[in-house]
């Protein structure tokens, strides 16, 4: 599922949208939810509204399932995908500091 079109951390689409947009009912949706694995944001009234970003989460976790994970899987894949790209950044923002360092030096 390709959700780079949808707006990214916008929360604009209600549970039966996102549900018509994933392919995912409405109640794995709320179990996601329950499980942690997906943070849509809540309206003062309590409704669920789910951005871009959520949408692209719930096409990730779709994809895990079919692969043959349990939620408890998917949940660490997550886990650990978001580490990698935290690593990732920090490596970046290091390989940059020690450029211009060698800039400087020059």
């Amino acid at each position: 599922m390709n959700f780079d079109g949808l707006s990214g951390d916008r929360a604009l689409y209600g549970v039966s949208v996102a549900a018509e947009l994933t392919g995912v009912q409405p109640q794995m949706l709320r179990a996601y939810e329950a499980k942690g694995l997906i943070e849509p944001y809540r309206t003062g009234g309590g409704t669920r509204r789910y951005s871009g970003d959520d949408l692209a989460r719930v096409g990730r976790i779709t994809t895990l399932l079919a692969a043959g994970l349990n939620l408890a899987g998917v949940d660490h894949v997550l886990q650990l995908e978001a580490e990698t790209q935290r690593l990732q950044a920090e490596l970046d923002a290091l390989h940059g500091r020690q450029r211009r360092r060698k800039k400087d030096q020059q």
